[in-house]
């Protein structure tokens, strides 16, 4: 079998070998020089640095010289020596060059620099190509590995939870409905509503906004287990927070109370963070120096901080005592906002905070009910500029009492029969949480918009690419 004899920039750049022969092959970022050397910047994403290749202008074609601009897409065979230049360790000397793709300068959309991410959102296509999403992509496969790597090495189990469900897990509503109904002729009950019973599986399907229910079936046979795929939310948001498909990480353990899941989840968070610091250190430095001073250093804070353990009465006690103006009211009972996270994590405790016992009635129905009967045991981790990053708690393992709940919050019981069985057979304590990758992304590289971590953002209106 023909091996490829294409050498990884990022390996040239970092290896220790001069004065041998290699061939990149990559996208032209830049091309400068004169009548007799010619400089071409060329990267092919492996790393945010590019390799420079030195063109004597002689010993080219030179028709196919002038078919190199920005964004041509090159093979090129030469030798790779130390570079006699600034900026680079080694550059090569090219001996043969082949265009695989021109670029025309005259349309293609990154022949110049300093493009917004605005307009960057409307070519989702190319922006790739940028050393900005370059960086960002390379930091999210990185993340994505750690992730892995995280539950693997302590005995967590892979679970793939469907994409396609017959239960809302939020209790919130907002979700796409699948269907394989002909829209134009939708068949309708005597009472006029839509027979989902005429549908592919029977009953009203969506695509899932949380592989949390799920899990807790993986975790009561397999002890500890994890999701991490994509989720959907219907919600018409446009805002610099919201995507309607993301991608989240859901573990679930049994045995695990609340206080072991707040212990997993700080430990997991200061993991992906060290991970990131240590194997995306250029891309990472790239970004703090081009849209967030302080992102390394935030990072590193936190990764080397002690999270906060803050019940949520004393939270709100802490809001209200404030003097500080929010936009939205604060009062025991009210769900917080962002601003009201980011001013206990930023302002007041100055790191992350873990808010635990919520009020019952502004979370969901399989969260554990405390000894007071008022609040259930949750907790949010909060982070600086995210606020909340990770929604968890310790599930209700309680038969009856999980049962009412679920008609307290009018859910019809007859759609959780399997989730209840549960509860009948071995119940077990066990607790979970969800992370938002996007969100942890985002933290991660100091971006200002949940649009711009995810390759191919889906939102109201949005869905181009």
């Amino acid at each position: 079998m023909r091996q490829n004899s294409r050498a990884r920039i990022a390996e040239l750049l970092r290896g220790d070998e001069r004065n041998i022969d290699v061939t990149v092959k990559g996208w032209v970022r830049t091309k400068r020089g004169n009548n007799n050397v010619s400089f071409i910047a060329l990267n092919d994403g492996s790393t945010i640095h590019n390799i420079q290749v030195v063109v004597d202008v002689a010993h080219f074609d030179q028709e196919l010289l002038k078919n190199i601009s920005t964004g041509a897409c090159l093979r090129v065979d030469g030798r790779l020596v130390e570079s006699l230049g600034s900026g680079q360790p080694v550059e090569i000397q090219a001996s043969a060059i082949e265009i695989y793709g021109t670029a025309d300068p005259a349309t293609y959309p990154l022949q110049k620099k300093g493009h917004s991410l605005e307009f960057l959102r409307d070519i989702a296509h190319l922006r790739p190509r940028t050393n900005t999403f370059g960086a960002v992509l390379r930091i999210r496969h990185a993340l994505a590995f750690a992730i892995h790597k995280y539950f693997n090495d302590r005995g967590f189990y892979y679970l793939h939870a469907p994409l396609i469900t017959a239960s809302d897990a939020e209790g919130a509503g907002a979700m796409f409905t699948v269907t394989t109904l002909d829209l134009a002729d939708v068949p309708r009950t005597e009472g006029g509503e839509v027979d989902f019973g005429q549908d592919f599986f029977g009953k009203h399907t969506s695509l899932t906004v949380s592989g949390q229910l799920e899990s807790e079936l993986g975790a009561l046979a397999l002890s500890q287990v994890y999701t991490f795929g994509p989720t959907f939310r219907a919600e018409n948001s446009n805002t610099p927070r919201h995507l309607a498909e993301f991608w989240m990480i859901e573990p679930e353990m049994a045995f695990y109370e609340l206080e072991d899941n707040m212990d997993l989840a700080e430990d997991f968070l200061k993991f992906l963070i060290g991970y990131a610091l240590e194997h995306c250190a250029d891309d990472l430095q790239f970004l703090n120096d081009m849209f967030d001073k302080e992102l390394i250093e935030r990072l590193k804070a936190v990764a080397e901080c002690d999270f906060v353990r803050l019940d949520y009465t004393e939270g709100i006690r802490i809001l209200e005592a404030s003097g500080h103006k929010f936009e939205f009211p604060v009062g025991w009972g009210l769900d917080l906002q962002s601003e009201h996270e980011r001013y206990l994590v930023e302002k007041h405790f100055q790191r992350p905070v873990i808010l635990v016992n919520y009020p019952k009635e502004i979370k969901a129905f399989y969260m554990k009910l405390n000894s007071d009967g008022k609040t259930v045991r949750a907790m949010d981790v909060l982070f600086p500029k995210i606020g909340e990053i990770i929604g968890g708690s310790e599930r209700e393992a309680d038969y009856d009492t999980l049962r009412g709940k679920i008609a307290e919050m009018n859910i019809d019981e007859k759609d959780m029969w399997w989730y209840l069985d549960t509860r009948r057979w071995g119940t077990a304590p066990h607790s979970g949480f969800g992370l938002g990758f996007e969100r942890l992304v985002l933290f991660v590289t100091g971006m200002s918009n949940i649009r711009d971590v995810i390759p191919f953002p889906r939102t109201p209106k949005n869905a181009e690419f």
